[in-house]
């Protein structure tokens, strides 16, 4: 039997990381919620744990950390904090995750203009992080097209993923981690693809409040 990685949601009592968190436990991957408070970490685990009870999973391998601490006890890091906390948080985990496999699901949002495209300078945030971290980190960019409402639904997902980033092997494992969740993912090249990505979210944004719904994308014709 496959031993399945330990991966830390960096940003977890947010709702994003605890919708990817709860496909993940319900899945069987070992789960580390990290914020930088502790306490707010444990009350995350504490509602995960309510909704998991009521879906019938009753040995959820879930824990709470800081951040620190979270990045160095993990296999695999999921950063899904908002853009503006993104440099931030990688500065105070960095010494900690060298060798690993990051997942980068910032998306560089500019309020209040949320529905209109402003990628960085650096081309994209999955870019920026690969350039801060550098080659010992292994950076891959997914999941900023999936709504944290259908995450946390415990419905199918109608829904895709593009997963960039330089290196093949980091790149599979983390077509794994969306499968586990119920989507279908792809391989979209190199981490400056990234950009194509992050821009599709305000897109998104545009078309989720033209019909009031929470739209994805998919992948044809394959």
């Amino acid at each position: 039997m496959e031993t399945k990685p330990s991966l830390a949601v960096i940003g977890g009592t947010g709702d994003l990381g605890s919708g990817l968190a709860l496909r993940w436990i319900e899945a069987g991957y070992p789960v580390i919620i990290g914020s930088r408070d502790r306490e707010k970490a444990a009350a995350a685990c504490n509602r995960l744990r309510s909704v998991l009870a009521e879906r019938g999973v009753a040995h959820a391998h879930l824990t709470d950390m800081d951040n620190v601490a979270a990045a160095d006890a993990a296999d695999i890091v999921v950063l899904t904090v908002p853009f503006s906390h993104q440099q931030g948080t990688l500065a105070a985990v960095k010494e900690h995750i060298n060798g690993k496999i990051l997942v980068d699901v910032t998306v560089p949002l500019v309020p209040p203009k949320v529905g209109t495209v402003q990628l960085p300078a650096s081309g994209s945030a999955g870019q920026a992080a690969q350039a801060f971290l550098g080659d010992a980190v292994r950076v891959v960019s997914a999941f900023q097209n999936v709504a944290a409402d259908h995450l946390q639904s415990g419905h199918d997902l109608n829904c895709d993923v593009l997963v960039c980033g330089n290196d093949p092997e980091a790149r599979a494992a983390v077509v794994k981690l969306v499968e586990a969740c119920g989507m279908r993912g792809f391989q979209a090249g190199p981490i400056n693809n990234a950009a194509a990505a992050e821009a599709l979210t305000s897109v998104l944004i545009t078309i989720n409040r033209q019909f009031k719904c929470h739209a994805g994308i998919r992948i044809t014709g394959v």
